[in-house]
């Protein structure tokens, strides 16, 4: 991958996150955890923190969704997010 291409696809991949602010409120949490998951691995890498304790649900399922696509890489990452949210817009559309 050019640097170009990379830009282009950080470029398609910003326009994505704004997207996903719009996704209904009907998205379930599985599929608002796999876009975490993604958008971390996609702007900071792999998880760097240890697991939050068992008291913190909210952040030990943030951490698990992030922990579950770990070993791709940023681009694979940012097409997998891409691709997820386009998804889900199309769902939410067919179903309005």
């Amino acid at each position: 991958m050019t640097f170009d291409d990379l830009g282009v696809m950080q470029e398609e991949f910003d326009e994505h996150a704004e997207k996903a602010k719009t996704l209904p409120k009907s998205t379930t949490n599985e599929n608002k955890l796999n876009l975490y998951g993604l958008y971390k691995q996609a702007t900071v890498g792999a998880v760097s923190t240890s697991r939050p304790g068992m008291f913190n649900m909210k952040d030990r399922v943030m951490w698990d969704a992030w922990k579950a696509v770990e070993g791709r890489s940023k681009e694979e990452a940012m097409g997998d997010y891409i691709t997820k949210v386009k998804h889900l817009l199309g769902e939410a559309g067919a179903s309005t």
